[in-house]
């Protein structure tokens, strides 16, 4: 480990036993981060960067609790920057001001400023490139941390000048180490069976932070003498809402694990996601929508029947409520999953779309208007059309496309489940389509 890394600050500063036990032991060097191996590692991204001294402006991307302001603060004392924090949820333009006046006026005296920016995403584009004349000239290094997905949220502009590093969830080893550090720097265990101590570490859903707040409750909670089992400990501490906002990254990130379980005709993985997604309060009606759009997307006419099941199961959803009514939809994930999959119609709508769009306000082929009046009947219209229902085999097997565009071919149909039947129709109307000279 580079020298870059020690310190002789004991890893729980004292005299600040009131303050919460996750600030109090709150890493005193960057060889205390626990749970970014990649970035803080003997090869990792920052130890590189520390040992080269350029550590350029960066953005943390990464969920809560993962030490994203710890690092950023030990990152300045290690390179020697002034330290400066401010968040974008509490900060505009003239706060921004002030921040950048003050860096000009270190930088003056050879002093450099590292700006931390948490929540950074939280400014708006204008706010965003007023950071970009500071960056450029090297009054700051910036880091900005975000929970949401820097290239939907960051101006390009922003990103083109800072590297993303992408911190992660704890992991069980992780969060099983801040507990023990936790033991050690309070001098006492935890009243804890080790089921419970597992128990105790999915609570905390990979936040660093979140672990070391339970484990305070924990020992608020005991009696003298007492050891909590699995069960006392969910009933004491209730349980912690997993990290989803139904907004932003975990929303989208789940209803696309889901999509992709049920296109893979996987049902438990299918049923795995939609049960996280109930867990985190997402709007039941809001999945049943989804199915729907499955049914049609992924299923279509190779089982014309899903559209059917997924709708009635939104139906009956906002019929019932909850819980009742998600059982339907459970049963509509597992349906949509078991099905035979096609595409086919999907792939047959953009492709129609497409030409409609570029093709223009081509006519209909006059033979299949109407002709309501004298005028219409002398210039053609509805002249020559064949009723179907008098041809041989109930086909006419006419022309029904603009004559500028010619007939086209959108939908294909695989050769899975319901589309093998509609296939073999499709064959058999081509090729009275080409014996009656009409392709």
């Amino acid at each position: 480990m580079s020298d870059l890394f020690k310190s002789d600050a004991p890893f729980a500063s004292q005299g600040r036993a009131n303050r919460p036990l996750a600030d109090r032991l709150r890493p005193q060097s960057l060889a205390d981060v626990v749970g970014q191996p990649h970035l803080l590692g003997p090869e990792g991204v920052l130890t590189r960067l520390l040992a080269a001294r350029t550590l350029g402006s960066l953005v943390f991307w990464g969920p809560p609790g993962t030490g994203k302001t710890t690092v950023a603060r030990l990152l300045a004392d290690a390179g020697d920057h002034h330290f400066e924090q401010i968040s974008a949820i509490f900060s505009g333009v003239a706060d921004l001001k002030k921040v950048f006046d003050a860096a000009r006026l270190r930088a003056e005296n050879g002093v450099t400023t590292l700006l931390f920016v948490d929540e950074i995403h939280r400014f708006n584009r204008a706010q965003q490139d007023s950071f970009l004349p500071v960056m450029e000239d090297g009054t700051i290094t910036l880091v900005g941390a975000t929970t949401e997905n820097p290239s939907f949220e960051l101006n390009a502009a922003v990103l083109s000048r800072a590297r993303v590093l992408t911190f992660k969830a704890h992991d069980t080893d992780s969060l099983n180490a801040l507990m023990q550090r936790a033991e050690e720097a309070e001098g006492k265990g935890l009243p804890l069976d080790e089921e419970a101590r597992q128990v105790l570490v999915r609570m905390a859903d990979g936040d660093g932070r979140a672990i070391l707040t339970l484990v305070e409750e924990v020992w608020r909670s005991a009696v003298e003498g007492e050891i909590f089992d699995a069960k006392v400990l969910q009933e004491i501490l209730q349980r912690r809402a997993p990290i989803y906002d139904k907004g932003q990254d975990g929303h989208y990130n789940l209803i696309s694990a889901l999509h992709k379980s049920v296109r893979g005709s996987d049902p438990n993985a299918a049923l795995y996601y939609l049960m996280r997604m109930f867990d985190a309060g997402e709007d039941p009606l809001f999945l049943g929508r989804r199915l729907v759009r499955m049914a049609s997307e992924d299923i279509g006419m190779a089982d014309p029947q899903a559209l059917v099941v997924a709708n009635a199961a939104k139906d009956a959803y906002d019929f019932l409520g909850s819980p009742e009514g998600e059982l339907a939809l459970a049963q509509a994930c597992v349906y949509l999953a078991t099905a035979p999959k096609s595409n086919a119609v999907y792939k047959a709508f953009k492709a129609a779309r497409r030409v409609a769009k570029e093709g223009g306000s081509l006519p209909p082929p006059k033979h299949i208007l109407n002709a309501p009046t004298k005028l219409m009947k002398e210039e053609g219209y509805g002249s020559g059309y064949r009723y179907d229902h008098d041809a041989p085999d109930g086909f006419s097997g006419q022309n029904y496309f603009p004559e500028k565009l010619g007939r086209q071919e959108f939908y294909e149909p695989v050769d899975r489940g319901f589309e093998r039947d509609i296939r073999k129709r499709l064959d058999y109307w081509r090729k009275l389509r080409s014996e009656r000279g009409e392709d």
